[in-house]
C-alpha cells in the first residue's frame, strides 16, 4: 500500500531528495517549505501525488495546521520526516541570545510541534514512522558550532524518550545522523555569529578539523535507497548514520568518555556517601 509522507524542508537537501525517492515509487508526500514556489517543479512532476505547503515550522499552529491539512486531503499519514533546520557557526562566547534562541525555534522546537502533532494522526493511521534528522553533531561536538551542536543533543534526548513511550502504537522513531554531505548546510543556508579576534587561533583550528571531517562528502541522491529501507523496516534503528564518516566519530568520542569515567569511578563512588 503507498504510503503518505510529510516531509519539512523539501526545497533542497535531504527533504527534496526523499521526497523524490518517496515519489518515484508511488507514494504521497505533503512537501512543505518556507517558499512554496519551491516546490512547483515537483507538482509539474508527480501531480496529485505531491501536496505543496508554506511553512515556516517556528510558527506552531501553522504547522499544526499544515498536518491537519495533509491528513484531511490524503486521508492518512505514514511517514513524518522533521528535516528543516540549519546550522549556526560561532564560538559560544560570540552567539547574541537572538541567534541561540532562534536556531532552538527551528531545530528542536520546530521538530518538536510537529512531532507533536503528528502523533494523533499516526495513531489514527495504525502507526508509522517519525524520522529526526540529527546529525553526527547529535553525538558528538565540536568547536564554533557548539550551539548546533546542542540543539541536535536536544533532538535526540527528546526523541529517544518519545521512542519509548510510542512503540506500544505502532510507531517507530529513527533519528538519522549524516556526516558530511553535499548540501548546503554550511553554505548560504548557514549563519554565522559575529567574531571575536580573540578566538581567531581557535576558529582556524576548528575549520581544519571541519575540513577533514567532510573531505570526502556524501552525494545525498545516494540517501534515498537509504530512506527507504528506513522506513520499510519492521524493527527500524533508533539511530543510524548516514555516510561513512560519522561511525569512527562516534567510536572515538564513546571510548574517550569511557575511559575517562573509568579514570574518575572512585571519585563517583565517594560522592554516593
Amino acid at each position: 500500500m503507498a504510503r503518505t509522507w510529510f516531509i519539512t524542508g523539501t526545497s533542497r537537501g535531504f527533504g527534496r531528495e526523499w521526497a523524490e525517492a518517496a515519489l518515484d515509487r508511488g507514494d504521497r508526500v505533503a512537501a512543505t517549505a518556507r517558499d512554496v514556489s519551491s516546490l512547483d517543479d515537483l507538482v509539474a512532476e508527480y501531480g496529485d501525488l505531491v501536496l505543496p505547503l508554506a511553512l515556516d515550522v517556528t510558527d506552531k499552529a501553522a504547522g499544526l495546521a499544515a498536518l491537519k491539512r495533509a491528513f484531511e486531503h490524503f486521508g492518512r499519514l505514514d511517514v513524518i520526516v522533521n528535516n528543516a533546520g540549519y546550522g549556526q557557526f560561532g564560538m559560544i562566547e560570540e552567539l547574541s541570545e537572538e541567534e541561540v534562541r532562534a536556531q532552538f525555534e527551528t531545530n528542536v522546537f520546530g521538530a518538536l510541534w510537529i512531532t507533536q502533532g503528528a502523533l494523533p494522526y499516526l495513531r489514527e493511521s495504525g502507526g508509522g514512522n517519525i524520522i529526526q534528522v540529527s546529525s553526527i553533531g547529535g553525538i558528538s561536538a565540536f568547536a564554533n558550532i557548539g550551539i548546533y551542536n546542542a540543539s541536535k543533543w536536544a533532538l535526540e534526548g527528546f526523541s529517544q524518550a518519545l521512542a519509548q513511550e510510542v512503540s506500544s502504537f505502532g510507531i517507530k522513531v529513527t533519528l538519522v545522523e549524516p556526516g558530511g554531505f553535499g548540501t548546503d548546510w554550511g553554505g548560504s543556508s548557514a549563519k554565522h555569529a559575529t567574531a571575536l579576534p580573540v578566538y581567531e587561533p581557535v576558529r582556524e583550528q576548528a575549520a581544519e578539523a571541519r575540513k577533514g571531517r567532510t573531505s570526502n562528502p556524501g552525494d545525498p541522491a545516494a540517501t534515498r535507497s537509504a530512506i527507504l529501507k528506513v522506513v520499510d523496516a519492521d524493527k527500524p534503528p533508533l539511530r543510524i548514520f548516514f555516510g561513512t564518516a560519522p561511525f569512527g566519530i562516534a567510536v572515538a568520542d564513546y571510548e574517550s568518555r569511557i575511559a575517562e569515567w573509568r579514570e574518575w569511578e572512585a571519585v563517583a563512588t565517594e560522592a554516593q556517601g
